[in-house]
C-alpha cells in the first residue's frame, strides 16, 4: 500500500531476486496522470555496502522531475555472495518492474535502468542481460560515474591522488577483491562491461563522468565503445563543483532530465 507525503507516495514491497527475496521501495508523484514511465534505480556502495534507504533522495527527485514511478531494489552485497549474485539480482529487478508496472499505474514500455558507481556497473549489466536474454526492452540506461573496469588500469584511476580523499586504486581493489574473488571473472562481460564485445543493440545510454574522478576514463571509454557499436549514446563530463556531491549535482540532474525527458514521453524503445 502506498503512503502519501508532500508531493509523493511511497511503499515498500519485495521482488524475487536471484536466490532470495529482496526489498524494493517505490516512489511516485501525487496528482500525476497514469500511466507513468518506470525508472529502476540501483544504489552505489562499492558492491559491499549501501541499501535502498541510500537511494531515497535521488529516487524521490527522479519521480518528481520526470513524473515517473521509481523503483529502488535491494541487491545482494558481495559480503554475502560475490558475483554473479548482484548482477542477477539487478536483472531480476528489471524483470519484476516490467511485470508489475501496470498494477502500479505505470507503462512497462517506457522503462529505464539507472545506477551510480557500483550500481552503474549493475545497471549496465542489466541492460546487457536484457539484450542477451530477450528482454525486457529498455527505453534507456543511465550510468553515473559507473565502475566498469576491474583491471583499474585507466589513466584517471592510476593518477588519482590518495590525499585528496578521492576514490583510489586501493579502495577499488578492495571492492573488486570481494565482488570478484575469482580472477577468471574479472573480464566476464557481466562483471566488466568495459570489456564486453557484444554491445550492439543495447539500450540507448547516458553516461555521466566527472572531471577529476578516478572513474572518469572507464565511463568515457565505455561510452566510446557503445557509440562504435551503433548505440545511441551521450557522454556528459561534468565539472567537479566544490561543496556538491558531484554525482547528483545540478548539472547531473540537468543532463539526466534532458536525456530521459523525450524518451519517456512516448513508448519508444530501440
Amino acid at each position: 500500500m502506498f503512503h502519501s507525503s508532500v508531493n509523493m507516495e511511497t511503499c515498500e514491497e519485495t521482488y524475487p531476486a536471484h536466490s532470495r527475496v529482496q526489498s524494493v521501495r517505490l516512489f511516485r508523484p501525487l496528482a500525476v496522470r497514469s500511466p507513468l514511465p518506470v525508472i529502476v534505480l540501483l544504489h552505489g556502495g562499492d558492491f559491499v555496502s549501501g541499501g535502498i534507504a541510500d537511494a531515497g533522495t535521488a529516487a524521490a527527485t527522479l519521480a518528481v522531475r520526470l513524473n515517473a514511478l521509481v523503483a529502488t531494489p535491494g541487491y545482494t552485497l558481495a559480503g554475502e555472495k560475490p558475483f554473479p549474485e548482484a548482477a542477477e539480482d539487478a536483472y531480476a529487478a528489471i524483470r519484476w518492474a516490467h511485470a508489475n508496472a501496470s498494477p502500479h499505474g505505470a507503462d512497462a514500455q517506457r522503462m529505464v535502468i539507472l545506477g551510480e558507481e557500483a550500481g552503474g556497473n549493475l545497471a549496465a549489466v542489466a541492460a546487457l542481460m536484457a539484450k542477451d536474454r530477450g528482454g525486457p526492452r529498455l527505453a534507456a540506461q543511465v550510468l553515473i560515474s559507473p565502475m566498469l573496469d576491474p583491471t583499474l588500469t585507466t589513466r584517471s584511476m592510476l593518477n588519482a591522488a590518495p590525499e585528496s580523499g578521492a576514490r583510489s586504486v586501493a579502495g577499488c581493489t578492495a571492492a573488486y577483491r570481494r565482488y570478484l574473488p575469482s580472477t577468471s571473472d574479472r573480464l566476464h562481460p557481466y562483471a566488466a562491461p568495459a570489456y564486453c564485445s557484444r554491445l550492439a543493440g543495447v539500450a540507448p545510454a547516458l553516461i555521466i563522468s566527472v572531471d577529476g574522478d578516478p572513474l572518469r576514463d572507464e565511463a568515457e571509454n565505455y561510452g566510446a565503445a557503445l557509440i562504435a557499436s551503433g548505440v545511441t549514446t551521450q557522454v556528459s563530463r561534468l565539472a567537479r563543483v566544490t561543496g556538491e556531491t558531484h554525482r547528483w549535482s545540478d548539472a547531473a540532474w540537468g543532463a539526466i532530465v534532458d536525456f530521459l525527458g523525450p524518451r519517456l514521453e512516448h513508448a519508444t524503445c530501440p
